[in-house]
């Protein structure tokens, strides 16, 4: 066979499906790297391969993009294991990426910021993937540190740092059970209708700045644009009336019809309101240093509620469930997150003093997956979370409780990579 691209992931379900090899030649013919719409369909020729694109799709980009050179004489070996599980909302794929991505920029000496370590991931998963998403999740993987939100404005992708959650609040996870694809239909049909919404906004004389929606503001939208925008569109009535909707990445399909309002206003609203949802957190007090009695034992720090910051973390907690309400909207919700959505709000309507829950909404890019929770950082708020899970089983009729997560992690920059170099035995002591 020659030398051969050999991928093992230690996650798929048995070692036939976990392990690939592919000759060298076939994704680098004459030593060049496959173009991205060939391999693409390369990998989407049996379902079997498809998970290898994630990994192989971040060789390929390094190629194209960073002129990485793939020695065609010596085979190239990849393994990985992820503790981050696949279709709940929480970035399995992007995570995945980055870490890859990671690895190959160390082994071949390629030098990246982490923005664009997240950019050449994205690529990856647009383009060998197939899957048209956003860079958040690639952003997050790269750039995310343990206990604070990444704040990104996507235009293209404007990092603007990490800002700590409040004293007091604490962000859990639920998994609804629904399996989440972004690469599935709803997901593409929404940031289709979206870019329907723009253009038409363009072609009526009100483009947003810079072509992003976001930098409408909600008033403007109703006010200018919104009852312009048909409810639903047929592709072929779109392209007929207004041409191409400028996404490379998404294709109108003639003959299927689009909802275009409420995808169109989901990021101008959603815009508005992480906009509020950051400046609740900034203007939070930030946790008070203690008092080092012993400078060789760092304290924690510590934090003092107050009536003010229970306030914020419902305000901050309804601005959670206006999202969730906005997904929905566009077709992005499920049976499953929705439910656990309502598991939240009855625990919130228990009268509960000091409030246990303050809000939640469907994470990533809807359609099932993991539903985020913010509850108080106190055994009344774990408590809380634990009779939604279990409350949620019943509904569900499972054997098993939803899995859940807590807390965060730091990413990959901050992280690093580990370099394992193999060393050659003495003959000595190998007895040769």
């Amino acid at each position: 066979m020659g030398p051969c691209i050999h991928t093992f992931s230690l996650n798929r379900a048995s070692s036939k499906d976990g392990s690939l090899a592919i000759p060298l030649a076939e994704l680098f013919p004459g030593r060049r790297p496959l173009p991205y719409a060939d391999a693409c369909a390369y990998f989407h020729r049996q379902p079997n391969t498809q998970w290898a694109a994630y990994i192989l799709g971040c060789l390929l980009v390094l190629a194209t993009e960073k002129g990485v050179e793939v020695d065609a004489e010596e085979s190239v070996v990849l393994m990985v294991k992820s503790d981050v599980p696949e279709g709940k909302g929480v970035s399995s794929s992007a995570s995945v990426e980055v870490a890859t991505m990671s690895a190959l920029c160390a082994a071949y000496g390629v030098d990246t910021t982490g923005r664009e370590l997240a950019l050449l991931c994205q690529k990856a998963e647009n383009l060998v993937v197939g899957a048209p998403c956003g860079v958040m999740d690639q952003m997050a993987s790269a750039l995310g540190e343990e206990g604070r939100l990444l704040a990104l404005l996507c235009q293209p992708a404007e990092v603007q740092g990490c800002v700590p959650l409040p004293c007091g609040a604490k962000v859990w996870g639920i998994d609804s059970g629904r399996a989440h694809k972004v690469s599935g239909a709803d997901y593409g049909s929404v940031r289709i209708g979206a870019f329907m919404g723009r253009r038409i906004a363009g072609v009526l004389g009100a483009p947003p700045r810079g072509g992003y929606l976001v930098n409408l503001s909600p008033s403007s939208f109703e006010t200018r644009i919104a009852a312009t925008l048909p409810e639903v569109i047929a592709g072929e009535e779109f392209l007929e009336k207004y041409g191409p909707h400028g996404d490379d990445v998404t294709k109108i399909e003639g003959g299927k019809r689009y909802a275009v309002r409420a995808p169109t206003a989901h990021p101008i609203y959603e815009h508005f309101r992480i906009q509020a949802f950051k400046q609740l957190l900034l203007s939070a007090p930030a946790p008070r240093e203690s008092t080092l009695p012993d400078a060789t034992r760092p304290q924690p720090a510590t934090c003092e509620s107050t009536h003010g910051d229970a306030e914020r973390l419902a305000v901050l907690g309804e601005l959670m469930l206006q999202s969730h309400a906005s997904y929905g909207a566009c077709g992005l919700g499920s049976d499953g997150t929705d439910r656990l959505v309502d598991l939240v709000r009855l625990e919130m309507d228990s009268g509960a003093h000091p409030p246990a829950l303050f809000g939640a909404k469907i994470t990533g890019g809807g359609s099932g997956g993991t539903v985020c929770v913010l509850a108080a950082a106190s055994g009344d708020g774990d408590a809380a979370v634990a009779r939604v899970a279990s409350r949620y089983q019943a509904w569900a009729g499972a054997q098993e409780p939803p899995k859940v997560f807590v807390g965060s992690s730091m990413g990959a920059v901050q992280f690093g990579t580990l370099r394992v170099r193999a060393l050659r035995a003495s003959k000595a002591r190998t007895g040769s």
